[in-house]
């Protein structure tokens, strides 16, 4: 991107009044040129692969697949395409697993506009924005990781069934194994794939199996 063209921005916010603020302020900024809006995820990557934006501005909570699952979909399909993380959740779970999916920046809907106009800059050039409040949290991480950051939920997008599922799928459980072991019809256990391969994005079987294993999942007990 040559110095004097803007930043290209997609806002991501399922919220209707949060998102148009949010275009108010951008649109109000010299260089900054909102070029394109999505009210969830799946509408954040259709507007990165059409619209080729610079960065996306990406809120987490969001109906359909959300706004974690949505930065690593944009973050393989369109690899120039930044992420900044813009939401009110500053768990450690959370705040982990994004910047596992390829967020380079994590602010708090708290932030000042000067602060969202700053970051907004910093993550097009290259740099990892966080705010103070997730600074802190990264900065105790890498000092003295706590277990509940180690062991944050990979799946975030996935219920407490499904990743009980997953995990006896990535130790190699067969559906009817799997019925037995959690007290479920086989017929669920097939409905329940179906989901978790949907909301993973994988073809089937193999594919999830891997991610699981990346994940941490398959481990038997």
């Amino acid at each position: 991107m040559s110095i004097d063209e803007p930043i290209r921005i997609v806002v991501g916010d399922d919220h209707p009044v949060v998102r148009g603020g949010l275009v108010a302020l951008l649109r109000t900024i010299p260089g900054l040129e909102v070029v394109g809006e999505a009210a969830d995820g799946d509408e954040a990557v259709r507007a990165a692969a059409e619209l080729a934006p610079d960065l996306v501005l990406m809120d987490v909570r969001m109906p359909g697949r959300d706004g974690i699952a949505a930065t690593r979909l944009i973050r393989e399909r369109s690899p120039r395409c930044r992420v900044l993380i813009l939401t009110m959740y500053d768990d450690d779970a959370t705040i982990f697993t994004a910047m596992k999916a390829g967020a380079q920046g994590y602010l708090l809907k708290e932030a000042e506009q000067d602060d969202i106009v700053r970051a907004v800059r910093g993550v097009v050039a290259g740099e990892a924005i966080f705010g103070p409040g997730v600074a802190t949290k990264m900065l105790g991480y890498f000092a003295d990781p706590p277990p509940s950051v180690v062991d944050a939920d990979p799946f975030p997008e996935l219920t407490e069934r499904e990743r009980e599922i997953l995990d006896l799928l990535a130790q190699g459980r067969r559906n009817a194994e799997i019925a037995a072991a959690l007290y479920l019809s086989p017929k669920t256990v097939s409905n329940q794939l179906t989901s978790v391969f949907a909301k993973l994005q994988v073809a089937g079987r193999g594919e999830a199996i891997v991610r699981a294993r990346e994940g941490g999942l398959g481990t038997p007990t």
